[in-house]
């Protein structure tokens, strides 16, 4: 007989390490975000790190902003940002306190709450595809702007935690360059997915966008 998987939430001392030690270790675990509706939880199927101030791709590359301000804050914080005038993303705030680092979720399957993640996503043809990228996560999981700087480590738990669960092993995971970062940053192995999971999001490479004329 099998132990049950373990609920207690991640303590801060998880997210206090380095990002790129962090991403990986996030894989297979459960995300849980509480809604006035009900609970939906997702299992964390790909993820992408971003080191801070020396990292090109990252948002605090430039330093700190009134947008990125919680990347900077102290680790097991979630910090939420608005892209393209259109799409929210849930990053995990990681290492030490001032030190800007990040784990982009970008996919996962909903395990509990599909009937509440389904509402927000009728465009969905699958089950599998409700938190198929960052975008669709962040509308599955009903998240925005008003949970930036939440405390996943709170007690009670806050609107977002994580569970500790089993830790997956190095062999079921893939990695590989961040989707969509170009520059300097295009071709470093910072994006941490679970092999052949299908709710995995594909891969693009960064394109120029294109001025107007």
């Amino acid at each position: 007989m099998s132990a049950r998987p373990d609920r207690t939430p991640l303590a801060r001392s998880f997210f206090d390490r380095p990002v790129l030690t962090v991403a990986p270790d996030l894989l297979g675990r459960t995300l849980v975000r509480n809604t006035p509706e009900g609970p939906i939880e997702l299992r964390i199927t790909e993820v992408e790190a971003y080191e801070g101030e020396s990292d090109p791709g990252s948002h605090a590359f430039r330093g700190r902003t009134a947008r990125n301000a919680s990347m900077f804050g102290p680790p097991g914080h979630a910090y939420v940002y608005f892209i393209y005038g259109m799409w929210f993303s849930l990053n995990l705030v990681c290492g030490p306190d001032g030190h800007a680092g990040g784990v982009l979720i970008r996919a996962g399957e909903i395990t509990v709450g599909a009937d509440l993640a389904a509402k927000r996503r009728l465009s969905a043809k699958h089950p599998r595809e409700l938190a198929k990228g960052p975008a669709r996560l962040a509308t599955a999981l009903d998240v925005d702007r008003s949970l930036d700087g939440a405390d996943l480590c709170a007690d009670p738990p806050s609107p977002l935690s994580v569970l500790a669960g089993t830790a997956t092993p190095a062999d079921l995971v893939s990695s590989g360059p961040r989707t969509g970062v170009g520059g300097d940053g295009a071709t470093h192995p910072y994006r941490f997915w679970l092999t052949d999971d299908p709710t995995v999001s594909p891969y693009r490479a960064h394109a120029p966008r294109r001025r107007s004329t």
